[in-house]
Order: structure tokens, then sequence, then C-alpha cells
């Protein structure tokens, strides 16, 4: 099933708009799905000129139109657009917008799932955000109160982590039994809704060293021990924990005793790995939402803004789990 894609051009003054033009340059994206290319046009068009790339587009919202891109403006900005690499309130307002109208394409069933471009957190706060970053956003425009949390893809390796943006001094009292097997059925439910029927998952302790039988530290037996044990009462199977320093090379094998999914404990633990083995291809979902949404994983380089060399493989990679997730939901509502 071809699923239909809500694109959100991000940060009009990073490398958004050029990524999205090398992305649907290319003819592989329109023809694994419809899009509607959330933007201002002006941005469109600077991304086009910046990358050196053009793609044809026809204005609107209507799905299963002639042409595969469809430009849903929404008249946010004038003809003067935007100033690029500069964090601006004007910039923050129009990233909240066009994310609003994603969400808002998706959850009337215009579209199948959202895609974004990277955003730049300053700009967004100067704009209007009062969350600490977009998934918390997210909640507010779903109107969603249940768990959730932001995932990392690596390829075919995904990452969670029981705690995320919070000071390192705060991570072991926010890690309880429930947050941790939480963690591995929100992981588990991610991976599934990806096309993995039976996802394996390898959870990471907290001190050096797994906290060597105590002596250094308690929280893998009293907390992170039982919360395993606690997911798998659930039907959510897991291993571990295991020393965060060697877990991830758990998960790389190839001997078919490798893992799909690594539970950190907190939000470097697992970035770190993530970055290292792939910065230009790593994909950020928020996951736990009602609808699928993927992002790259990297942020709005505002250095080289405009210059036309940002690699766009991130913005593929998402563009493609994106699609991935949306058809498999298409799937499911037809036969609901």
């Amino acid at each position: 099933m071809k699923p239909t894609l809500a694109l959100f051009a991000g940060d009009p003054a990073g490398i958004g708009p050029e990524l999205v033009a090398k992305l649907l340059a290319d003819d592989a994206a329109p023809r694994a799905a419809d899009i509607l290319l959330v933007g201002a046009r002006v941005s469109v068009e600077d991304g086009m000129r910046a990358a050196g790339a053009r793609f044809a587009y026809e204005r609107g919202e209507a799905v299963r139109a002639p042409a595969a891109v469809r430009v849903v403006d929404w008249n946010r900005v004038d003809e003067s657009g935007f100033a690029r690499g500069e964090v601006a309130a004007q910039n923050g307002a129009y990233m909240l917008a066009g994310l609003a109208l994603g969400v808002d394409l998706v959850r009337r069933g215009i579209a199948d799932a959202l895609c974004f471009a990277p955003l730049n957190k300053a700009a967004l706060r100067a704009g209007g955000m009062r969350h600490a970053d977009e998934l918390h956003y997210f909640c507010e425009l779903l109107d969603f109160t249940g768990p959730c949390v932001e995932f990392n893809v690596l390829d075919t390796l995904w990452t969670s982590r029981v705690t995320s943006h919070v000071p390192l001094k705060d991570v072991s009292a926010l890690i309880t039994r429930e947050n941790v097997a939480e963690g591995v059925a929100l992981l588990t439910r991610g991976l599934v809704a990806s096309g993995v029927a039976s996802p394996r998952i390898a959870v990471c302790g907290l001190n050096p060293h797994n906290g060597d039988g105590g002596a250094f530290g308690r929280e893998e037996i009293d907390t992170i021990g039982p919360g395993v044990e606690l997911a798998r009462s659930r039907g959510f199977p897991a291993d571990g924990p295991f020393p965060a320093d060697t877990a991830f090379v758990r998960a790389m094998r190839k001997d078919g005793q490798g893992y799909d999914g690594v539970l950190t404990m907190y939000h470097d633990q697992g970035q770190i790995a993530m970055k290292l083995m792939g910065f230009e291809r790593g994909v950020t979902v928020p996951g736990g939402l009602p609808i699928p949404i993927a992002t790259p994983a990297h942020g709005t380089a505002y250095d080289i803004a405009g210059k036309g060399v940002a690699n766009a493989g991130a913005i593929t990679n998402a563009f493609a789990l994106a699609c991935r997730m949306g058809a498999a939901r298409a799937a499911a509502a037809a036969l609901a």
C-alpha cells in the first residue's frame, strides 16, 4: 500500500529545505509515497536553489492528485522569506505552525505519517514553544497523555531510554522498576510498528561494570534487573541488564545473537554510541504517540546552510521509515 506522507521542510534558516529538495529531486521518494509538502513556497524554492536540485510540485491539500508532490502552503510568511543561519522568533513560530499542520493532516486521515526536517530548539522557544522538546509539543497537539519517549534509529538498530532531557545528577532517582518495564514495552511496540515481528531487546545497566555486584552502585540489583523481569511478566521479553560499555557490542553481533533494540538509562548512554556509528544516517522517532512520526537525528547545521553540501542520508532514512510506519498504519486502518 502506497502511503501518503506529510513532509515538513523544518527550520527555514537551516539545512532542512535543501535536504528536502535533494530528497524529492530523486524519483525514489515520489514513487514510495504521495507527498504533502508542508512549507511556505518561498522556503521550498530557497531550498531548491541552495541544493541545486528541483522537483515538480503543485499546490493544495488534495490527495491522490496527478502530482506526486503537493505543497501545502499556509501563508505564514511574506515574500521576504527568512534569514539563513539565524535563531529568530519568526522561524520558531513558522516551525510550530508547520508541525501543527503536519500533525493535523495525519490526525484527520489525509496523511498516514509525518516526516519533518531538522528543527532548532532555541528558535522554537523564541517562537513560543513552552515544552522541553517537540515530543511534548506533539503530545499537546494530539491531546495525548500516555507514555511516550524518543527512539533513535540507525539502520536496523533502535534505541530508547528510561530518562531523557534531565540533569545527569537526577538520573538514578528516576530509574524505577516501572519505568524500566515501560521503556521495554514502548521500544518493543515501536519496533513492531516498524515491521519487526518479534523484537529482541537488550537493557543497559547504569553503573561501571554493571555495578560489579553492588560494589559500584545497586541500581542494577534493586531496580533495573527487577524492571526487566516485570517487562517479561507483561509479555515484553528483554535481556539484561548488561554493562553499558558492551551492550552495543552485543546488539551489533552478526551471528543471529544480536538485538533489534537497546534500552539505555540516560540520554548520552545511547546517543554517543549511535552517533559514532552513523551520525549522517540516524533517525529520531517520537515513540508512543498515536500517529507515526520520523525525523533526522542531526540538527539544523546553520554553519553550512545554503551551501548545498548537507548530506541527505538521514532525511532519506527518516522518510523511508515514515513510509513503512505509514503504510502499516494505513493497512491496519483498512482492516479495522
